[in-house]
């Protein structure tokens, strides 16, 4: 399935809300992500994602409409040569590679974009769709840090993902 990487827009705002309104992703999120997700935090959300340059957060277009997201998010003081991906993608998309595709291509670009040598992905233990996804685009388990985060009333695992600049 055929998907486009492109900045957010704020006639985004109607399918933000529709996909991202949703408990199953939101409970793969930090609480950052907000559940229930309103249009009032769909419009902070994307005065904050085009608020960078360069860019860093993308939305993810599939069939015409903003159907996901993909960030990258650089470090500062001695992370300084990390940055953090983060990313989510509505449930009816879930499967069909789209994550893993655009997991590359943000990883092309932020080494491409920024003076960074890691990119690192921190999936909930919980969360076996991103652990796969990370693992298809390159990404190597680098540590789990047992039953450290607390979500709806529940202690997680934590996972740390990487994938290092070649060359």
């Amino acid at each position: 399935m055929s998907f486009t990487l492109r900045p957010w827009h704020p006639d985004d705002l109607p399918s933000l809300v529709s996909y991202a309104n949703n408990p199953e992703i939101a409970r793969f999120m930090t609480d950052q992500f907000p559940h229930p997700f309103t249009e009032e935090k769909g419009r902070g959300f994307i005065s904050m994602a085009t608020s960078h340059s360069p860019q860093r957060i993308f939305a993810i277009e599939v069939e015409g409409q903003a159907a996901g997201g993909i960030g990258i998010h650089p470090q500062t003081d001695v992370q300084c040569k990390n940055a953090e991906l983060g990313y989510w993608l509505a449930q009816p998309f879930w499967g069909r590679g789209i994550i893993t595709a655009a997991i590359g291509q943000v990883v092309d670009y932020g080494f491409q974009t920024f003076d960074i040598t890691r990119i690192f992905a921190r999936p909930y233990g919980t969360n076996i769709g991103s652990q796969r996804a990370l693992e298809k685009a390159g990404f190597v388990l680098e540590g789990r840090f047992e039953q450290t985060l607390f979500k709806n009333g529940e202690y997680l695992d934590e996972l740390v993902y990487a994938v290092r600049r070649h060359g």
